[in-house]
């Protein structure tokens, strides 16, 4: 089963190839002025779009599984009401921290 369109839009190719992407379409895939967008050609001829997020490479270990799946744990522990200590900077989270040890 297709996924049911929810909204169309037209945009016209200009010189060399280019094209004003709608805002509609920009809003859906989520990107501004100087993201990255892919093109995936599937074999059945099937052109589909994604905006791509390009992480730093100093910031690659966010993007881990194991620190995605710590980062859903404590988000599900938020959601739930749980009693988590919060810090108003980080000197006070590193002086708390200090005198649990």
């Amino acid at each position: 089963m297709e996924p049911e369109i929810i909204a169309t839009c037209t945009a016209r190719i200009r010189q060399k190839g280019q094209i004003t992407l709608p805002k509609e379409v920009r809003k859906a895939l989520q990107v501004k002025e100087g993201d990255t967008i892919r093109f995936n050609i599937h074999e059945d001829g099937v052109v589909t779009m994604e905006g791509v997020v390009e992480i730093p490479a100093d910031q690659r270990w966010f993007w881990t599984s194991e620190w995605q799946a710590g980062e859903r744990e404590v988000e599900a522990e938020i959601a739930a009401g749980g009693s988590g200590k919060v810090f108003d900077d980080i000197d006070e989270m590193f002086e708390y921290l200090n005198r649990e040890r």
